[in-house]
């Protein structure tokens, strides 16, 4: 009963379109702004260019994302989890350390099991999944908690990391320095990101997970 007047108010909240904004969504609006602009800035004045070909890409998914919370209402807590990915994934890229590390990315949290790369590949394409479903439960019928729905939810979200790859490999031949690593890291970003939506959907599977409560959905 509860799934079911989720999935009507996500339907209701289509139809009224994207604005006007919840209050939540006001402040992740200011915020993305704020953080292309910041690291845009931070890019130019430190002669990291590669830096805006990824901004670019940032900038486009979150207006990917805009376009699909107008579609099927995303709960507030997954825009905030897909803001999270972005703050760490440009943190990744732009935080320096030492030699012979270099940037955030290539730190080792685990020496020789587990690098930040790989967890945030993880935490991601996990999300993702998490998005893909809920996507997902506006079109389909209960149970949403379904194998069949789940699988296709992990697939999707492996898929679209698959082409996460494809973006990072055209950004290596359209910029001299970009710290994507060699076929191993790309080998190993895949994993990951597989391993991530395995979780994400487990976790989906065994609680049951809605995408927010009603309230959630309709609190302006």
């Amino acid at each position: 009963m509860n799934e079911a007047r989720t999935d009507t108010s996500a339907m209701e909240h289509a139809r009224r379109g994207l604005l006007p904004l919840r209050r939540g969504e006001v402040v992740l609006a200011i915020l993305c702004a704020v953080g292309l602009i910041a690291a845009s800035t931070i890019a130019v004045s430190t002669g990291g260019y590669e830096f805006l070909f990824y901004i670019v890409v940032i900038g486009l998914i979150i207006l990917g994302v805009t376009l699909l919370h107008a579609r099927v209402n995303l709960s507030q807590r997954t825009l905030w989890a897909l803001f999270a990915w972005a703050v760490l994934h440009m943190a990744g890229g732009m935080v320096p350390l030492a030699a012979p590390t270099g940037v955030l990315y290539n730190l080792w949290l685990i020496p020789g099991l587990l690098k930040y790369d790989q967890l945030i590949h993880a935490y991601g394409f996990g999300v993702t999944a998490w998005v893909v479903w809920q996507a997902l439960r506006t079109i389909t019928t209960p149970p949403h908690t379904s194998s069949a729905i789940l699988i296709t939810s992990a697939l999707t979200a492996t898929g679209l990391g698959a082409f996460n790859e494809v973006i990072e490999f055209t950004a290596t031949k359209l910029v001299e320095k970009t710290n994507v690593g060699d076929y191993d890291n790309n080998a190993w970003d895949l994993v990951f990101n597989l391993t991530g939506a395995i979780i994400a959907i487990s976790i989906i599977r065994v609680r049951g997970e809605t995408p927010g409560s009603a309230r959630e959905h309709t609190d302006r």
